[in-house]
């Protein structure tokens, strides 16, 4: 458990040393937001309408492209091959560095998620909903993402190969994360979605860093 801490502070202070290239894909939801009432105008109810989607499918794209510095800098420099080396699990290493890429983008989206809300004119119980929603779904959102930039690691089209690769299997997360919401509003009850949503981070959580791990020993052979 040492280690595993020890890790995830190394990977959180790298991460904040570079803070343009870590608030980057929060920057990217925040202005792509503001351009969504441009292009479909500012009546409240079609703002209220779209909100949550939009919210969800932007979170998502933060997650998956920003996934290109996961592993590619320890790769580069040897780093990778020493933590394969050492006596801490490589299973570990990807918690570790998973859940500090997690910290530094889905945990700051959702917890400017209830300013989005309310820029896109939501009602109210989304200020809750929503962020219950990207707490509990953009952990496996970061979790699969993890998997997909380990299997390429080392390809020249990594990035956008990652983005092919994971969307795909980020798809039951955004369905459920945003029937989180839309249940809640609507009256239909939010809880069953969040159970569902809940269960895919329990499974994520279990085979992802194995699964990750397994693709990083390949990538190093």
């Amino acid at each position: 458990m040492g280690s595993l801490l020890a890790l995830f502070r190394r990977d959180l202070a790298l991460a904040l040393r570079r803070p343009a290239d870590t608030l980057l894909p929060v920057a990217f939801v925040a202005l792509a937001l503001s351009l969504f009432p441009l292009a479909v105008g500012p009546a409240a109810a079609v703002l209220e309408r779209i909100g949550t989607g939009v919210i969800w499918v932007l979170a998502l794209f933060a997650t998956t492209f920003s996934l290109e510095r996961l592993w590619a800098a320890d790769h580069e420099d040897g780093s990778l091959e020493q933590m394969a080396l050492a006596p801490v699990p490589l299973e570990a290493v990807v918690i570790a560095r998973t859940a500090a890429h997690w910290l530094v983008t889905g945990a700051v989206v959702t917890l400017l998620s209830p300013l989005l809300a309310v820029l896109l004119a939501m009602p109210s119980e989304a200020l809750w909903l929503l962020p219950l929603s990207l707490l509990v779904g953009t952990p496996t959102l970061a979790l699969l993402g993890g998997i997909g930039a380990a299997l390429l690691l080392g390809s020249r089209r990594g990035p956008s190969l990652t983005a092919l690769l994971v969307l795909p299997l980020e798809i039951p997360v955004l369905i459920f994360g945003v029937a989180v919401v839309e249940g809640g509003l609507s009256g239909l009850g939010w809880t069953t979605p969040c159970l569902i949503l809940a269960a895919i981070l329990l499974a994520a959580a279990a085979l992802a860093p194995f699964a990750a791990a397994a693709a990083l020993r390949l990538a190093l052979e």
